[in-house]
């Protein structure tokens, strides 16, 4: 291995930093509040940190439109306060991983700003353009966020093309000087003390518009190996790509253990389960248990010694896994201790969502409440196709983004202690009775599940190198596996629902030490609802 691949065994903690802690009172999370907790994220015990976008932006899609990839938005801070993070977090023992949108810029930066004036402006072949054809878009391609993927510029008489919201055009990779440009600026970061990237719709960028391909595109994995080559091949970076067309074969490529694209990917497979087949994930279905577990299994298997998983329930993007696979109710703590468990007991590198260690849930506000583009396009369109109101709520209160992007709760005080200001993004009401100052006083909290999780990770190697067999495959009540290595074995045994049942197990269990549980005591062969325990062996 060339790298000493840290990340094996490290667990990585994402902050959206418009939403984590407002140090200046305009009511918008910044750099300085992330400074001012990063005690509290080394308590926890993660390795690093995934930094959403700060780079400076229109924030037309919420950062993920950046107009330059060297300067900080100022509604975050300065790169100074940057330059600080990144330094104060190592005496914390804690890494800085970039989010890095290299498939498509701003609007607003500069090389756009240069490539619309003229077709002999060297910025132009910066982006991808096709002629007009007599009035006619070039093709009948579509946005990821509505409407044609085409927009027309008067000035070249060209349409350029953007996947996303018609303020990112997409950069042509086909270009040599934009690959160069990209690299030039990751080696900046780098040189300035990063510890790995996160790269935005990285399966996007070898797009070729004119056959209607997006994703996967023929010169994908070149283009990433070459990135690869020029930048954070030459050290010890995590870096994991963002692929929601990610299959089995290309996923061993993008995390070929080899080095030479990435160390991990994030594949979405199971996140898209609980909606109905060939519909939109506003059309809600229950979550079909069994295949959860064929598809994690499916995952787990098929990387074992020729990729590496990323395990994640939540991020700024999906709804708080509590609220949709736990019960935040009655068994919060319960059921979001055992999804910790189901998780964190996996072989690949965890990422914990701000506030999933602290069992936040989601939010049900009236409709004026949300600020998330997505989830008001969705309402409107829904209104006007003749959909029930109720059914609409529904969807937003289950799937809307704005349920991972609530204020952070760190106590009881006003606006949970996120601002002294007004929030950007109404507080979620229950910080009251769920905030970090509480969990950190309750030795039986969420977030001490989580602790402990994370101090198990590095204490025991199995979790890392052991082998993964899933047990009870058909089982409606029980997410039960074995990970086994040389040298021992690793059962992790978790109730998923909130009936009482027996395991359907014969397991001499004798020989094995409680490494975790959720309740303070264990019952033989009974569970309790969302009941989850890690029994661990020498052999």
């Amino acid at each position: 291995m060339k790298n000493e691949q840290w990340w094996k065994d490290a667990v990585i903690y994402q902050i959206y930093p418009k939403s984590f802690k407002d140090s200046n009172g305009d009511g918008i999370g910044d750099i300085n509040g992330i400074i001012s907790k990063l005690d509290y994220l080394e308590k926890l015990g993660i390795d690093a940190i995934w930094l959403s976008p700060v780079y400076k932006s229109p924030q037309d899609d919420n950062g993920y439109d950046i107009a330059d990839y060297q300067a900080i938005d100022t509604m975050f801070g300065t790169l100074e306060d940057m330059d600080r993070l990144i330094s104060e977090a190592k005496t914390h023992h804690i890494r800085i991983i970039m989010d890095l949108v290299l498939n498509h810029t701003s609007d607003e930066h500069r090389w756009f700003q240069e490539a619309k004036k003229s077709k002999d402006n060297p910025y132009h072949d910066y982006y991808v353009w096709r002629d007009a054809q007599d009035g006619q878009l070039p093709n009948d391609m579509q946005s990821v966020f509505g409407g044609p993927a085409w927009e027309y510029v008067e000035e070249v008489d060209q349409y350029y093309f953007h996947q996303f919201s018609v303020k990112q055009p997409d950069l042509n990779w086909d270009n040599e000087a934009v690959r160069h440009e990209l690299y030039d600026m990751i080696n900046w970061w780098i040189d300035r003390g990063v510890g790995g990237f996160r790269l935005d719709v990285i399966d996007q960028i070898a797009k070729v518009p004119d056959l209607k391909i997006t994703n996967n595109g023929p010169k994908l994995h070149d283009y990433i190996r070459e990135l690869n080559e020029n930048t954070f091949g030459k050290g010890e970076f995590i870096t994991v790509g963002e692929a929601w067309g990610a299959n089995i074969d290309n996923a061993k490529l993008y995390s070929n253990p080899d080095g030479s694209e990435f160390s991990m990917v994030f594949q979405f497979e199971h996140i898209g389960l609980d909606q109905q087949e060939g519909k939109e994930k506003w059309d809600l279905a229950p979550l079909p248990f069994i295949k959860l577990k064929q598809v994690l299994t499916k995952w787990q298997e098929a990387l074992d010694g020729s990729g590496w998983n990323s395990l994640f329930w939540d991020n700024h993007d999906l709804p708080r896994i509590v609220s949709r696979w736990g019960n935040d109710q009655a068994y919060r703590k319960e059921s979001a201790k055992m999804l910790a468990v189901v998780l964190h007991g996996m072989q690949g590198t965890p990422y914990i969502y701000q506030g999933e260690e602290l069992g936040m849930t989601n939010v049900q506000y009236p409709i004026e409440d949300y600020e998330d583009l997505e989830t008001l396009n969705m309402y409107h369109e829904r209104k006007k196709q003749g959909y029930q109101e109720e059914g609409i709520m529904r969807s937003i209160h289950a799937k809307s983004r704005d349920n991972a992007r609530t204020p952070m709760q760190w106590d009881a005080s006003d606006n949970a202690g996120f601002t002294t200001g007004t929030p950007w993004l109404k507080v979620n009401p229950n910080y009251i009775e769920i905030n970090a100052k509480d969990n950190l006083e309750d030795p039986d909290s969420v977030f001490a599940c989580y602790q402990k999780l994370i101090a198990l990770r590095k204490s025991y190697p199995i979790f890392v190198d052991g082998h993964f067999h899933l047990l009870l495959e058909e089982d409606e009540n029980f997410f039960a596996y074995m990970r086994e290595d040389e040298n021992s074995e690793l059962l992790v045994v978790a109730n998923f629902f909130d009936q009482q049942v027996n395991l359907p197990l014969e397991l001499d269990l004798q020989d094995y030490t409680i490494l975790y549980q959720n309740y303070k005591d264990t019952s033989g062969n009974l569970y309790r609802p969302y009941e989850a325990r890690i029994y661990y062996k020498q052999k």
